[in-house]
C-alpha cells in the first residue's frame, strides 16, 4: 500500500498542475528537477491517493470490506473537499459517456489554455481552440508534450474564412452591415469568428467571456445566434453549499421580465434543475409576501404564478414571496396555505437589478460555491463565463454545455 500511494503521487507529479496550485503557490509548477511530488494543498491528493490505497489493499488481500465501485468511491472524497462534485456528477458522467467538440473562443488566454488542456485530460470531449500560430508554443510551455494534438482555427489561415464570410453576410446583410464589415468581423473578432464556427457545425458548444464583460461578449453572440424558437435566454446562478443547492435566474440578462416571460424562466430554470437531478420547488421573489406588504410592481409576479396555473405544470411553485419565507422552513410555516412542500430550491428573481446584484454578491462575500452563470435558451449551446474564471470554472461551464444540462 505505501508503495501503491508513493506511486500515484509519481503519476500525479508528472500531470497537468491545477490552477488552484498554481494560485495558492505563486508558481506555474511542471514536473522537472524543482518539482517531483504534488504539493501538499493539490486538491487531486484526496481523491487519487486513498483510491490507490484502498486499491492495493484489495488485491493484496489485507482489505475485508472491499470497495465495490471504485470510481463511485472517488467521486465521493472529491465532493467532501468540494460541495459542487456532488451536485455536477451527473453533468461530468454525461460529458464522458458522451464526448463533445467545445470551442474555446479566447484560445490565447492561458487560463483559457488551462481550462482546455484540463477538458481533454479529463477525458470530457475535444476542445477546438481558436487563437493565433503561437498557441502550440503557450501550450507547451504548459506542460503540454504534445501541442499539435490540439485542433486550433485562425481566422488568419482558415480555409473556413470565405464560406464563414458568406454565412455571417447572408445573416446581416439586411441589418446595415456590408460585406467587408463582415470580413473584418470574421478576421478580427474572436468570438464572431468562434460563434460562425460553431453555426457551421465545427464544434458541439462554445465558452467564451474571459477578455470581455458578459453584455458585451452577449450582444457579439446574438449577431450570429438567436434564441431557440420559442424560448427566451436567461442566466441561471447555482449556488452550491455543505447541505443545499440552490438556482437563481435570471441574473445576466432580462431587465423587466413579463409575467409570461418569468412562467417561461421558471420553467425552464426547473428544467435544468431536474437535468442535475434535483426535484424543483420555485419560489417567484419579492420584496411581499402575499401582499404584504402592498406595493406597485407585484402583479407582473402574481401573474406568472398564474401563468404556471394555466400551463398545469409538474413541479412546485408559489410566490410572491420574499428571501426568508422561501428559504427557512420556520417562516415559510407561517403561511400554511402555500403549495411548498419544503425550502425553495428554484429562485425566480423580479427583475436583473435585484437578480445580477445578489448573484455577484453571493459570489463575492458568501460562504457557498457559485457555479455560473449558464446561460440557456439559445439556438446552439454558448456559454459566456465571468471574467474573473478561474480554469476549473471554465471546465465546469464547458461541460455543463457539452453534457447537455444547460441549453
Amino acid at each position: 500500500m505505501k508503495l501503491a500511494a508513493a506511486r500515484a503521487l509519481a503519476a500525479l507529479a508528472r500531470q497537468q498542475v491545477p490552477e488552484e496550485v498554481a494560485v495558492a503557490y505563486g508558481v506555474h509548477h511542471t514536473f522537472g528537477p524543482e518539482y517531483i511530488i504534488p504539493t501538499p494543498f493539490d486538491p487531486r491528493l484526496m481523491e487519487i491517493i486513498p483510491v490507490a490505497v484502498a486499491k492495493a489493499a484489495m488485491d493484496s488481500g489485507v482489505a475485508t470490506k472491499p470497495i465495490l465501485d471504485l470510481e463511485a468511491y472517488r467521486d465521493k472524497l472529491k465532493a467532501r473537499l468540494n460541495p459542487t462534485t456532488s451536485v455536477l456528477t451527473l453533468a461530468y458522467e454525461g460529458a464522458k459517456a458522451h464526448p463533445k467538440r467545445v470551442l474555446f473562443a479566447e484560445g490565447e488566454e492561458e487560463v483559457v489554455l488551462r481550462a482546455a488542456i484540463a477538458f481533454k485530460d479529463g477525458g470530457y470531449g475535444t476542445p477546438v481552440l481558436v487563437g493565433r500560430d503561437d498557441v502550440p508554443d503557450r501550450l507547451r510551455s504548459l506542460g503540454v508534450a504534445d501541442p499539435d494534438s490540439y485542433e486550433l482555427h485562425n481566422s488568419r489561415n482558415s480555409p473556413l474564412v470565405p464560406r464563414m464570410v458568406d454565412f455571417l453576410y447572408e445573416r446581416l446583410q439586411r441589418r446595415g452591415y456590408l460585406r467587408r464589415d463582415c470580413e473584418r468581423m470574421i478576421n478580427q473578432d474572436r468570438n464572431i469568428f468562434g460563434a460562425v464556427l460553431l453555426q457551421l457545425g465545427e464544434a458541439d458548444a462554445m465558452i467564451t467571456g474571459i477578455t470581455r464583460t458578459y453584455a458585451h461578449t452577449m450582444r457579439e453572440v446574438r449577431r450570429v445566434i438567436d434564441p431557440a424558437e420559442g424560448r427566451i435566454p436567461f442566466g441561471i446562478h447555482l449556488m452550491v453549499g455543505q447541505s443545499h443547492t440552490v438556482f437563481m435566474a435570471d441574473t445576466t440578462i432580462n431587465e423587466r421580465p413579463s409575467a409570461e416571460e418569468l412562467a417561461d424562466i421558471a420553467e425552464q430554470t426547473a428544467l435544468v434543475a431536474r437535468r442535475m437531478g434535483h426535484e424543483p420547488r420555485v419560489a417567484f421573489l419579492s420584496y411581499s409576501t402575499f401582499g404584504n406588504p402592498e406595493g406597485n410592481w407585484l402583479e407582473n409576479i402574481r401573474a406568472a404564478v398564474g401563468v404556471l396555473d394555466s400551463r398545469q405544470v409538474g413541479f412546485e411553485y408559489e410566490g410572491e414571496m420574499a428571501p426568508d419565507v422561501a428559504l427557512n422552513p420556520k417562516q415559510l410555516a407561517n403561511y400554511p396555505f402555500a403549495r411548498l412542500s419544503g425550502p425553495a430550491n428554484v429562485l425566480i428573481m423580479p427583475g436583473l437589478q435585484s437578480a445580477n446584484i445578489s448573484a455577484k454578491l453571493l459570489r463575492e462575500l458568501g460562504g457557498d460555491a457559485v457555479i455560473g452563470p449558464m446561460l440557456v435558451g439559445m439556438e446552439k449551446s454558448v456559454q459566456i463565463a465571468p471574467m474573473t474564471s478561474t480554469a476549473s470554472e471554465l471546465v465546469t461551464l464547458a461541460v455543463l454545455a457539452a453534457g447537455g444540462i444547460a441549453r
